[in-house]
């Protein structure tokens, strides 16, 4: 009796102390909200940017950014769309003097990194002021920092500039330990992301897209580095293959950057350019709090509205959530979207490797009844491939980054089977009864026989027929020529307006224009869909998905990335997906 009162008491207490945490989280979220108040720009400020997060597209309703317990830091993140906008409205900002960019480590993709080079590169047109710093210079962010007017290193730090890599983290030795097969089932000569399940290396195929669209990435990366820095091209290659950059000394040397500054002497220079006293304090606003959100409200559409569509992550089914497309949210904002008549056109703005083959069907059949009674223009992130692609192909236009990874017209299935892990490794054995000779297709406790193979391979078939025939309709092209250019490849944006799979280099704004022009309009309101969840709804979900991830981020270091890749291994080995590879590190 005793120890049932003492799990009694234990129990009690456990639910009070959650009880006190949820209602101290909910005080804290209204507090916050209740606090989000436009922030006051002095004169005479700058604008700082200080970006060491991966950038997703919009900036997330987080219930969790202005906390500071509970192990969270309260550390606000921004989103692409606001980034852009901010740098936007600081170009006219008469209180904004210049921009700040201060060690950044663009973890986000280069085509990302882009749309804030160029808007940065807009942002001087107005004669304002740009000074980059770092004691560390990741190429990333040094390919940001180029653009600025003066760029400067901590003279102890240390800058990388040599070269791209992509590298592939290859399973099959731990599949074959732990006495798993990987069954593969593809379309594609060029579709790899079944590689790390069945190979040890790169195939000779997927080591020659690489290094195709590794080099036009590159080269891409070289020339804008080229043009604003004032440094050959050539030369720049050289500096890189013969890693003459080791010391910030030879930074200097080589004109890569234009100084070496301790931080204090930078601020110096702030305040010079300023024109005030070494003894007063820099008025300086953060990127992240220049604005609020610059997502209008969905309700308040007016009579010539342009609709930005969002699909951004994984493709799937269902709802997802602020990083993964689900279908059943971006169907729904689409059809909202097409039948509103104070919409007159679309802008669909993908970053997505791909996922689910049917979920992407989905998606691409409102896009296609979309673009039947208006006009919809796709703008490409940083990668919109395999299904990625496939709900982008059906639009009027497609818009990408010279640095936009896309393509990648594959089709794949994995099914693992389990045989020896169940029998040799644990001792389990299985036995049964059926109705029919396929009954049991798809169980992972057997290898699969010929004929289902064949049943498996014909699916898969007729899923990239589907494919490249929907391809083939939306870029006007013959299905022979989308399979010659097909068979999984991957492709960057450059290359991909070459051979028609894109009809033109640009950014979000860009897009927008044309879908302004396409349907006739020269004033015109932008509004945002999906509508993002409010705070209180996304609280539970959000709460235990983030504690979740910075637990498992904080145990597995570097390796997290190798556990969210045998993650999407047991998510792939579910259904057929276009989807790219699902692991490659470009850096």
């Amino acid at each position: 009796m005793k120890q049932f009162f003492k799990f009694v008491l234990a129990t009690v207490v456990g639910i009070l102390l959650s009880t006190i945490i949820i209602i101290l989280v909910i005080v804290g979220i209204i507090a916050a909200a209740g606090s989000d108040k436009d922030v006051v720009v002095d004169a005479n400020s700058i604008l700082h940017i200080d970006i060491k997060y991966p950038i997703a597209e919009r900036t997330a309703n987080n219930p969790l950014a202005n906390l500071s317990f509970l192990g969270f830091d309260g550390d606000k993140s921004i989103g692409l769309k606001d980034i852009l906008a901010n740098i936007k409205k600081a170009k006219t900002d008469d209180n904004i003097k210049g921009i700040f960019l201060d060690e950044s480590y663009m973890l986000s993709g280069q085509a990302t990194t882009e749309e804030i080079r160029n808007a940065l590169i807009d942002f001087k047109k107005s004669d304002k002021f740009i000074i980059a710093y770092s004691e560390i210079y990741t190429q990333g962010f040094y390919y940001l920092a180029s653009v600025a007017d003066k760029v400067y290193i901590n003279p102890k730090g240390f800058i990388e500039f040599s070269g791209f890599s992509s590298q592939v983290t290859f399973l099959k030795g731990a599949l074959d330990k732990l006495g798993i097969e990987a069954q593969i089932i593809k379309v594609g000569t060029y579709k790899s992301a079944v590689e790390p399940l069945v190979l040890t290396k790169m195939s000779d195929a997927n080591r020659m897209q690489v290094t195709s669209y590794l080099g036009s990435l590159y080269d891409h990366f070289l020339t804008g580095i080229a043009k604003s820095r004032g440094i050959n091209k050539d030369s720049l290659f050289n500096y890189a293959n013969q890693m003459r950059i080791k010391e910030p000394q030879d930074a200097l040397k080589y004109k890569l950057v234009d100084g070496l500054k301790y931080k204090d002497e930078l601020l110096d220079e702030l305040k010079e350019r300023l024109k005030i006293k070494k003894t007063d304090d820099i008025s300086a606003v953060e990127i992240a709090e220049y604005t609020k959100s610059t997502d209008e409200d969905i309700k308040s559409v007016s009579s010539n509205s342009i609709a930005v569509v969002y699909a951004s992550g994984d493709i799937a089914g269902g709802t997802g959530d602020d990083n993964s497309i689900g279908s059943e949210t971006i169907s729904k904002a689409l059809r909202k979207v097409r039948l509103n008549k104070k919409i007159k056109a679309v802008v669909l703005r993908v970053n997505s490797p791909g996922g689910s083959s049917l979920a992407s069907d989905v998606i691409w059949r409102e896009v296609m009844l979309t673009k039947k009674v208006k006009p919809i223009i796709v703008s490409m992130g940083d990668v919109a491939a395999s299904g990625g692609y496939y709900i982008s192909c059906a639009a009027d236009s497609i818009f990408a980054q010279p640095n936009t990874i896309t393509g990648s017209i594959g089709i794949f299935a994995i099914l693992p089977n389990m045989q020896k892990l169940f029998n040799d490794k644990l001792g389990v054995t299985f036995d049964g009864v059926k109705t029919g000779k396929f009954a049991d297709l798809g169980n992972t406790s057997r290898p699969l026989t010929p004929e289902e193979r064949a049943i498996l391979q014909s699916e898969i078939n007729h899923g990239y027929d589907d494919f490249t025939k929907a391809v083939a309709t939306g870029r006007h092209k013959t299905q022979t020529y989308i399979n010659s250019i097909g068979q999984g490849r991957v492709w960057t944006g450059a290359q991909a307006v070459k051979i028609g799979l894109v009809d033109r280099l640009g950014n979000i704004d860009d897009a927008i224009k044309a879908a302004a022009k396409k349907a006739g309009l020269k004033d015109y309101k932008l509004v945002a869909y999906p509508e993002q969840k409010s705070v209180l709804n996304k609280l539970g979900a959000s709460f235990s998905a983030d504690v979740k991830t910075r637990i498992l981020q904080s145990e597995l270091g570097e390796n997290y990335k190798v556990y969210e890749q045998i993650k999407n291994v047991t998510t792939m080995m579910r259904t057929p997906l276009m989807r790219m590879e699902y692991d490659v590190v470009v850096k």
